[in-house]
């Protein structure tokens, strides 16, 4: 596979389908009301910082995006609230960005496990460091943790492999790229719904107060029969990938 990444800005003819990829992402993910301040304006006022990419067998189709936002850091610590913080500083009226962040690498379905994913994150540093910047930070979610949504995110972030690196998959990409684990972004993302909405997007009953095991979910969601609503805090790890 011969690769081309370049940013929207450069392949503008990718705007108009740059969301029907086929993609992996479960429908309760697609529900952060945070998410509405970056994605409808990603292609007009961040085309610099989504990059897509093709190759030479399908010209013109889209085998891969991965998407940053500038944000405002002001050299405080990177903050709880992770993915969703950073969107939100990012949309300050009048901030001056002085940081960036990843938000997203999506790989087609169907080429899924074949490294694109790594050839992305690559891409993204060479991009941020292009535009200035000496770091790239990232709230990292983790690929594996789904398959254990009560262990503690602080807990499972740390965990490595005889070799040192980490135990798993995703997080060992970011650490192989030359990033570096900092913390737990504990409340990364925050997905309420009724459970009428819920039960659309997951297919569960959601018909007893208590926490709820979703598949893909990296934490249980919390249901509130009585209340008509469910709850999802998704923690997840920010990473520091230096680029001086």
């Amino acid at each position: 596979m011969a690769l081309q990444i370049t940013t929207l800005a450069e392949r503008p003819e990718f705007a108009s389908t740059l969301w029907d990829m086929d993609h992996t992402w479960q429908e309760f993910m697609l529900n952060d009301p945070i998410a509405d301040l970056f994605y409808p304006v990603a292609t007009t006022t961040y085309a610099d910082y989504v990059l897509v990419a093709d190759d030479d067998a399908e010209p013109g189709r889209l085998v891969a995006r991965a998407c940053m936002i500038p944000f405002v850091a002001g050299g405080s610590e990177l903050p709880d609230d992770g993915w969703d913080g950073v969107i939100r500083s990012g949309r300050e009226r009048g901030a001056r960005p002085d940081a960036v962040s990843a938000l997203e690498i999506t790989v087609r379905r169907d080429l899924q496990g074949t490294g694109l994913s790594s050839k992305m994150l690559a891409a993204m540093r060479r991009h941020a460091a292009g535009q200035g910047f000496a770091e790239l930070v990232a709230p990292v979610r983790p690929n594996l943790k789904h398959r254990e949504p009560h262990t503690p995110m602080s807990e499972y972030a740390f965990r490595t492999r005889p070799d040192g690196l980490p135990h798993d998959a995703w997080l060992r990409v970011h650490v192989r790229a030359g990033g570096k684990i900092v913390k737990v972004a504990p409340r990364s993302m925050v997905i309420a719904g009724t459970l009428a909405e819920w039960r659309k997007w997951t297919g569960l009953p959601f018909d007893r107060t208590g926490d709820v095991e979703v598949p893909g979910a990296l934490t249980p969601v919390h249901c509130d029969v009585e209340h008509d609503h469910a709850v999802y805090v998704e923690p997840n790890v920010w990473v520091s990938h230096p680029l001086a």
